[in-house]
């Protein structure tokens, strides 16, 4: 069974060190997306809302997504090593992470 792994994190630098960590654990294939969170948008391009800037954590501008479509053994040590180089999520400001299963994939080969 294959699970898509959705990683949305914070601090650019950690995506490096997370994605290095990934090839090390074998898992060679990953897509990188960048994305601005609610608290960006609100903040930054609905004037009425600047206000609330002070409520949500600063840090990088936009949110780094790591996708990634992996056998459903390797999803645990993944998640282990995303907690490991990013600390505690509960944190804001931080990242999250979710798991959804995949029922069919096609395309999907080794990509190194």
């Amino acid at each position: 069974m294959k699970e898509l792994l959705i990683c949305f994190i914070k601090d650019s630098k950690k995506v490096e060190e997370i994605l290095t960590g990934f090839l090390d654990m074998g898992i060679t294939g990953a897509t990188v997306l960048e994305g601005r969170g609610m608290g960006e948008i609100i903040t930054h391009d609905i004037p009425v809302f600047s206000g609330l800037l002070s409520l949500f954590p600063r840090g990088d501008i936009h949110t780094h997504v790591i996708l990634s479509v992996l056998d459903q053994v390797m999803v645990g040590d993944a998640i282990a090593l995303v907690h490991e180089v990013c600390g505690d999520l509960m944190k804001p400001g931080t990242g999250m992470i979710i798991t959804i299963p995949v029922k069919r994939v096609s395309g999907l080969a080794h990509e190194l």
